[in-house]
This record gives structure tokens, C-alpha cells and sequence, in this order.
């Protein structure tokens, strides 16, 4: 695409309102574009809508009719989220209109430099962390992106020596041509949003526009314990910056003697932190802090900055974690663990017996590489959504002998709080209560955000 400044005059389609289209297309109207926002949900549910007219943006609720795409429309700017299979986007691909995501216009008009996040797990964790790190060393950045803050809305406030930490969902991705990042991150490629993607090239290709457009002038950072990323190296432009938990790296960022170090080129070995001092539990938050690590010394943020926000940092809201302690038994809320890969990290994270509650919306997947983690891990699963058979079969292969099936009928908070109860009953002092869906919300609940905060409300009133 252009820059948005060159579209005056000319017609731009936003699919998807929310607070993504809404930023978008202040973009395009303050440009003097034609816009045009177009959302499936009726008027009542488009909070958005009465501002956006009162612009002069011209607002359509209620479908994707036909006829709002014709051969004058210059661009589609679509909602991540809404796939590419909809007739819609499929008629704005015969018509040859360019299909682009938030992330791509927000490059556009974005003044300073952009780190970018991305990965199966850990991206909303690491891109958080990265922001107290240089929040901590007086940098003053902007974190937004899929972590919750509209892009186009953070890129319009952004100054040229103001760093933007981004992070970037595969959807988001997908639909990027000349989006480049001075630092991009990769931090682990698993099987999941098939739905969305098709496959795992899809999916993996989707991942990789992130270095697409990156010079040798960039950065990247890799994780090379993990495949994909290991086969990157000398197949993108960007200088590599590595990191690895299991091996002693000749240059990069790894774990010695349980101290997190950093090997220049040169073979200086600079110590950094005591792995023991990382302030949330789980190898893979380790490989999220050798990662923030490795992007905040990229970005200029001195050691001792970074070695204190290692230890003081404490998670992100519906990333494990802590709720309270009753009666000696923990609860935590990990409802962010959208896929099975995701909730073998937190279920790994737990030295003490855990009382699992999981399951949701049935994405085709069999959650076979749950079981072992259920032998070694779990004491009783408590089992709720479209997939709570499936999860039942793959526990009683594990030879768990507790298996609380919840009939989830009845509204989701009335569901999630018997699930509550369940667990509770179940545990005993020194317990963990995990409640890491290993599954997406939406078969019970809006959001995975949603979700959570009527786990912790349901934990509360116990």
C-alpha cells in the first residue's frame, strides 16, 4: 500500500469497526480519504459508529453487502481477525483491491523505530516486559499492538527517538507488505490457529513477514532452541541476535550456571541475572526473559536496568497469574493458554500438585501432547466447553483417576464458578488450582480476557 497521506480523494474500505477500525479510519479520514467502515454486527453493537459519522465517515452495520466494493475502492484495511475465506475479502481479492491489516498503515505513518514481537506463546509477555525495561532505563516507549492498544493510535503519538514495542499476531501479519521493524522477535512457532490459517505454512509463512522487509541494518532476535527459527539464520537480511536456554552460545544470549549471560562477538561474556531472580516461574519464562533481554540491549537499556526489571517484573494480567491463596491452596489464572502447547509451559511452571481446569471452544485439534504432562503434573482435571470430551479421553489415557466433567448449559459464569467449586473441593493445602484452557473462548465467552476475569471473580467468592 501507499502512505495513507496518498489516498486522498481516493475510496478506503475498514472491515471490522471496534477500536482497531476506529483508529484506522481516523487515519484515512484525517488524510481526506473516502472512508468507509463496514462491520457484521448490527448499529446497537458498534459503540464506535456514532463518532465515526460524526467525522463524516460513512458507517455500514449489519453484513458485508456486495456492493460496497466496486472497482474505485483503492484499499481494504481488514479486522485481523475476520478470515480471508469470507465472500467479502474474497470479492476484494478478485476485484485486485489490496487487502492490508492495522500493522502495515501504522508503519506508514509511524515517525520513530518499532520493535516487533511475535510468537505461539509468550509474545504479550515479552512485549510487556520490554516496555518496563526501557520504561525503567528512561525511554519513555509505547507498547501496543495485539497487547490490547490500537497500533495506528500509539503510531500517531509516537516521536522519531521514541521506541514503539509491538506485539503482532500471525493475523495481524498476514497482512503486511512494507511493514519493517528495527527489532523483531520470534520467539517459538507452535501448531495452532489452523482454523484461521489453513495450515502450518500458512501459518508459518504468516510469521516470517515480520523480517520480510528487515536490511542488515536490523535486528533479529531468535530463539534457536526452536526449528523454525533456527532455520532462519542466513535466509533473512537482519543481523541474527540469538538466544537459547540449552546451549552455551559463542555469541548471543543464554543460561550459564543458572545465570543469564550475554557473549559479544568479541567473546565477552557480560553476567546479567540469577535465573532464581526471574519474578514468574517457568522455563519458558525464561526464554521470555533471555528474549526481553536481548531486544532492551538492543534498544540501548543499560544492564543494571535490565537485571532489576528480570527480578520486579510480575507477569501480565491473565498470563499465570496469581490470584489468592485459600487455605493454602494457590489459584492461578492462565487463561491466555489459548492452545495445548501453551498450557504444557504453565503446567510445567508448578512444582506442586495441580488441580487443571481447562477446555473451550473445539478447534479440530486432539490435545494428545496434554497427556504425559496429566501422568506427571495433574491430580484431578476439571473439564468444561465444546471440548471437555475430548480432554476426558485424553486424561483417562494418562490414567487420571479424577476427571470432574461440568455441564457448561447453563450460562458461562454459572459454569466457570461450579468448575471454581469443583477444584476447590478437590484440592488440598500446598495445591495448585491451574486454570489454563489449552483452548480459545469463544464457544462460552467474548474474549480469553472475559475468561479470566470471571475465573478470578468465581476464585474470590469461594
Amino acid at each position: 500500500m501507499k502512505h495513507p497521506g496518498e489516498y486522498r480523494g481516493e475510496e478506503v474500505v475498514i472491515l471490522g469497526m471496534a477500536k482497531s477500525g476506529q483508529a484506522v479510519a481516523k487515519v484515512f479520514h484525517d488524510f481526506g480519504a473516502l472512508v468507509t467502515v463496514n462491520d457484521a454486527k448490527q448499529r446497537e453493537e458498534c459503540a464506535e459508529a456514532d463518532e465515526l459519522e460524526a467525522l463524516g465517515v460513512r458507517v455500514v452495520c449489519g453484513g458485508h453487502p456486495g456492493e460496497l466494493l466496486h472497482p474505485g475502492v483503492k484499499l481494504i484495511v481488514k479486522n485481523p481477525g475476520i478470515p480471508y475465506t469470507i465472500p467479502i475479502v474474497e470479492k476484494a481479492a478478485e476485484l485486485g483491491i489490496e487487502i492490508v491489516t492495522e500493522v502495515e498503515v501504522a508503519w506508514h505513518i509511524c515517525p520513530g523505530p518499532i520493535i516487533g514481537v511475535t510468537g505461539s506463546n509468550g509474545k504479550t509477555t515479552t512485549a510487556t516486559w520490554v516496555g518496563t525495561m526501557l520504561e525503567k532505563a528512561g525511554m519513555n516507549p509505547i507498547v501496543a499492538g495485539n497487547i490490547g492498544r490500537p497500533l495506528c493510535d500509539a503510531a500517531g503519538e509516537n516521536t522519531p527517538d521514541q521506541w514503539l514495542v509491538v506485539e503482532l499476531s500471525s493475523f495481524q501479519l498476514k497482512g503486511t507488505q512494507q511493514f519493517r521493524p528495527r527489532i523483531a522477535c520470534l520467539l517459538n512457532v507452535y501448531e495452532t490457529h489452523l482454523d484461521y490459517h489453513g495450515d502450518m505454512d500458512d501459518y508459518v509463512e504468516s510469521k516470517l513477514r515480520l523480517f520480510a522487509n528487515q536490511t542488515a541494518d536490523d535486528v533479529a532476535v531468535l530463539n534457536v532452541d526452536d526449528e523454525v527459527c533456527r532455520s532462519l539464520i542466513g535466509q533473512i537480511a537482519a543481523h541474527v541476535l540469538p538466544f537459547s536456554t540449552s546451549q552455551l552460545l559463542d555469541y548471543g544470549f543464554f543460561v550459564c550456571e543458572q545465570r543469564i549471560v550475554y557473549r559479544d562477538r568479541n567473546g565477552n561474556a557480560v553476567d546479567i541475572a540469577a535465573v532464581g531472580e526471574i519474578g514468574i516461574p517457568g522455563k519458558h519464562n525464561i526464554e521470555n526473559a533471555l528474549a526481553a533481554t536481548a531486544i532492551a540491549i538492543t534498544a540501548g537499556v543499560p544492564v543494571q536496568a535490565i537485571a532489576e526489571m528480570i527480578t520486579a517484573f510480575r507477569g501480565v494480567e491473565h498470563r499465570q497469574e496469581f490470584v489468592r491463596e485459600l487455605d493454602g491452596v494457590l489459584f492461578y489464572n492462565d487463561s491466555k493458554a489459548t492452545n495445548p502447547s501453551a498450557t504444557v509451559k504453565a503446567l510445567d511452571a508448578f512444582d506442586a500438585p495441580i488441580i487443571w481446569i481447562g477446555g473451550g471452544l473445539d478447534r479440530g485439534m486432539d490435545y494428545i501432547e496434554l497427556q504425559p504432562w496429566f501422568e506427571k503434573k495433574v491430580e484431578t482435571a476439571v473439564l468444561i466447553g465444546e471440548t471437555k470430551n475430548k480432554l476426558q479421553q485424553v486424561a483417562e489415557k494418562a490414567g487420571l483417576q479424577s476427571v470432574v466433567i461440568v455441564d457448561t448449559a447453563s450460562n458461562a459464569a454459572d459454569a466457570l464458578d461450579q468448575a471454581v467449586r469443583y477444584a476447590f473441593a478437590a484440592a488440598k493445602s500446598g495445591d495448585v488450582i491451574l486454570f489454563s484452557p489449552a483452548c480459545a473462548s469463544w464457544d462460552m465467552f467474548t474474549s480469553f480476557e472475559e475468561r479470566g476475569s470471571m475465573f478470578k471473580a468465581s476464585v474470590h467468592n469461594l
